[in-house]
């Protein structure tokens, strides 16, 4: 698949992220994920979703069992990553510190969402001084 996510509606995408939930499940299984959370879907609506989802190569169906079982192709990771860099790409000609600070400043982040934030930028320091320090000859044999 040339892009996974980009041609994906909405509405897709909200039976794929219930399908994330369960791992794999028949149609009657992301018809009720869908309900417990609080969406009024059809059941053949849910069925037609699958169908575009397995028309896209985003999910499998296993047609050998009765009802037939989807599972997911596609990583929530690997999905996100692509919609956050085509908004990047879109929103701010692709440069990601704009759009980090947009989101910093702007939302709320948990304690731990913040201290995450935090290792990661202590970590990305640690690697930009350790690049350009021209007296560390250690290797990596």
């Amino acid at each position: 698949m040339a892009s996974p996510s980009s041609e994906l509606s909405g509405s897709e995408l909200e039976v794929l992220r219930a399908l994330w939930d369960l791992d794999a499940g028949t149609v009657r299984e992301v018809l009720n994920h869908l309900h417990e959370r609080g969406r009024a879907i059809a059941y053949t609506t849910v069925q037609t979703f699958l169908n575009r989802l397995e028309q896209k190569d985003v999910v499998a169906c296993d047609r050998t069992t009765i009802p037939h079982v989807f599972t997911p192709l596609v990583s929530r990771e690997k999905i996100s990553r692509h919609r956050l860099r085509s908004l990047i790409d879109v929103i701010y000609d692709g440069a990601i510190g704009p759009a980090v600070l947009q989101l910093v400043q702007h939302e709320r982040l948990s304690a731990e969402e913040f201290a995450e934030l935090q290792r990661l930028v202590n970590r990305l320091d640690a690697d930009a001084r350790h690049a350009s320090d021209p007296t560390d000859n250690t290797t990596d044999n």
